[in-house]
């Protein structure tokens, strides 16, 4: 087998939140570095994608030890990419002081376009993609399916690159913020970030992959626990539901579907076989990444990514340990609780 010794294959769902990519980062890299799962589809949304495309890249040239330093190097090439940096928070709930240039930066983009702010067109990240993988390769060889998801930002419909489709443009689509870059042109068309469409897409690992069981790694908050009240605290939770509210409503289409399904004695249709078999699991990042202000999805410091990726590490440690055992029987998660 490819990665050594595995006893489950998993499917994955990976959840866009830029720079707080890297709790995603941590989870991939305990899931490669323990041995006992195996991928077959990944769908990631902005972040995810990065993480996602960079994986497969690492498991087709190396392996889990090959995926695992590809994560690393990527990570680490994004954090030397911008010329400024931020003060590294202290996870206790303490806010976040951002350097100036990056409260400048937020604060021009309300009032000037990214074809005003950036006329050139200039991305670190094409060129950190393009130089971290062989896309060209990986749309032939890539040992995962995957599933990147952009918004076309003239009709807002969901559009899937599938792993023959996938390319450094594909992922740039993928977390294109448009606010702060422009519209990414493929094939004629233009595509915005994923996550106003889809933050995760979970439903072509549910039709288009074989196994049973979807793990899904959120870096959003399900709930919060307070209701916002400063305008930038307001205008933060509304860019936030706002991504996640698509994905809210395909996962609670699945718990009504499940449940609806579960009525009829006879299983006959495919669909309903399916339903039947599909087991959820969640891995979320702690209270501490939800406490984090939105201004830090823009970090790019390896210090910061790194405590993120520990803390991804050992939630994923966590998880596996409660819940390995219930791979390929059950879900782990209540769809209707969470959804509902």
């Amino acid at each position: 087998m490819l990665f050594g010794r595995r006893t489950q294959t998993i499917n994955l769902a990976l959840q866009g939140g830029g720079a707080h990519g890297a709790f995603t980062w941590g989870v991939l890299d305990h899931l490669l570095e323990d041995g006992r799962t195996d991928f077959e589809g990944v769908s990631g949304t902005s972040a995810g994608a990065m993480n996602a495309a960079v994986m497969a890249h690492g498991l087709m040239t190396g392996g889990a030890d090959g995926a695992r330093q590809a994560l690393h190097n990527f990570w680490a090439k994004v954090a030397g990419s911008l010329p400024f940096d931020i003060a590294v928070p202290s996870m206790n709930g303490q806010d976040v002081n951002l350097v100036p240039g990056v409260k400048m930066m937020l604060q021009w983009a309300h009032y000037f376009s990214p074809h005003q702010l950036n006329p050139l067109d200039l991305n670190p990240l094409r060129d950190i993609l393009s130089a971290q993988v062989d896309f060209e390769r990986l749309r032939v060889e890539s040992p995962v399916k995957l599933f990147i998801a952009a918004t076309n930002a003239n009709s807002g419909k969901v559009k899937l690159f599938r792993t023959p489709e996938i390319s450094a443009d594909a992922i740039l689509a993928s977390a294109c913020l448009p606010t702060m870059a422009r519209a990414v042109q493929i094939d004629g068309e233009p595509y915005w970030d994923g996550g106003y469409a889809a933050n995760p897409a979970v439903f072509p690992l549910f039709y288009e992959c074989k196994s049973p069981d979807i793990l899904m790694v959120l870096l959003t908050p399900l709930k919060h626990k307070a209701t916002p009240h400063t305008a930038q605290q307001i205008k933060d939770r509304i860019l936030e539901l706002a991504f996640n509210s698509t994905f809210l409503r395909e996962m609670r289409m699945f718990a009504h579907a499940r449940e609806y399904a579960q009525e009829s004695v006879f299983k006959l249709g495919r669909f309903e076989r399916r339903l039947a078999r599909v087991n959820f699991h969640v891995i979320d990042a702690q209270e501490q990444i939800h406490g984090l202000k939105t201004e830090t999805k823009l970090a790019a410091n390896m210090r910061f990514f790194q405590m993120l990726r520990d803390l991804g590490r050992a939630r994923a440690q966590e998880w596996l340990q409660e819940n390995h055992g219930q791979i390929g029987k059950r879900s782990t998660v209540d769809l209707g609780e969470l959804f509902y």
